[in-house]
This record gives C-alpha cells, structure tokens and sequence, in this order.
C-alpha cells in the first residue's frame, strides 16, 4: 500500500464511501496525516517511513465501527476506548498487522498494562504504548485533532496547552509523554 487510494479502498472495504462515518473518518485522517508528515520532517535522521505514516494515519481509527458512537454513526458494542484494539484486530485480518498496531497504540498517548488494571479498562491485558517512531509520530499527530459527528471541516487544531490540560486527569507520565514527543517532532 503505497498511497492514499490504498488507505481508502481499505476503509470502503468496511464504510459505505457516502456515510457520516467514512467522511470524519477520511477527514480526520487527512489531518493527522499531514500533522504526522511535517513531525516526521523534524526528524529525519530518525529515518521515519513517509509511506507508512501518511497510510497508517489515514487507518488509525478504522474500528470505531465496532463501538458505541452514535455521533459517528457506529452503533457497536463496545465502548469508544475499544477502537484501537479492534481496529488492530480489523487490520490483522486483512494482514496488515504493522498498521494494526498503530491502531491499537494510538488511544491516548499510550495505554499500558498497570493503567488497564489500575482503572478497570475494557481492554486486553497487554501494554498499547507506541514503540517505533511512526507509531509515536501519529499518536502524537493525532492529539492535536478531535474527530466529531458534526460533518466535515468542523476540526480545527489544538494547541499544545489545550492537549496538556486534556491530559492531566490521567496523569504527569501521560503529560510528560507527550510534552517530550513536542520537543522531538515541533
């Protein structure tokens, strides 16, 4: 999968291309991407794949069609938290386990075992925190953008204060994270 038409014949396999859900999800991927892209310029001596981010970006939410989000349109069964995982899930079988863990570690900065649990999570009982630089790339990328059911355009980019203050009610090691990503990818 070299471009984006791959990303979106990935994501009309499992959204109608004229639903609510395929347009945010497009939309939202769009942005994250070219968030992710430029990060991924300030480091170019970190070697990221250009290719994988631009793709992995456009699939990163891909499960919340098995979630409980009526302002997306999905009327699934688990809670939102659980998009990650399943999109993991998803994209394992159609054998893309690579992007599939970028889904699954994307959910907000990371989720580790002692944070599942510490707070009881609805998730399987293994570390999602992001590892390669891709996966820390995107995560950090799509932070700065919040997908919502309101139809497209409606996004605008987060400062960095506002993504600090979303995060501190989980913790300094969440804010810390993610304050070190803005010093390596801004």
């Amino acid at each position: 999968m070299k471009n984006i038409h791959g990303s979106l014949n990935i994501l009309a396999k499992f959204y109608y291309r004229h639903s609510k859900t395929f347009e945010i999800l497009v939309e939202h991927g769009r942005q994250v991407a070219q968030k992710a892209l430029k990060a991924a310029q300030n480091v170019p001596h970190l070697n990221p794949d250009l290719d994988f981010i631009h793709n992995a970006a456009m699939l990163h939410d891909i499960g919340i069609l098995y979630t409980d989000s009526p302002g997306f349109d999905c009327n699934g069964k688990y809670p939102y938290i659980c998009h990650g995982f399943l999109g993991r899930e998803l994209l394992d079988s159609i054998g893309l386990p690579e992007y599939g863990l970028v889904s699954e570690r994307h959910v907000g900065v990371g989720i580790s075992i002692d944070d599942i649990r510490r707070h009881g999570l609805p998730l399987p009982d293994r570390d999602m925190l992001p590892i390669t630089i891709e996966e820390q790339i995107i995560c950090f990328a799509d932070k700065f953008f919040s997908k919502n059911g309101n139809g497209c355009g409606q996004n605008s980019e987060k400062s960095i204060e506002q993504i600090v203050a979303g995060l501190e009610s989980y913790g300094p090691d969440k804010v810390n994270r993610f304050l070190t990503w803005v010093e390596k990818f801004e």
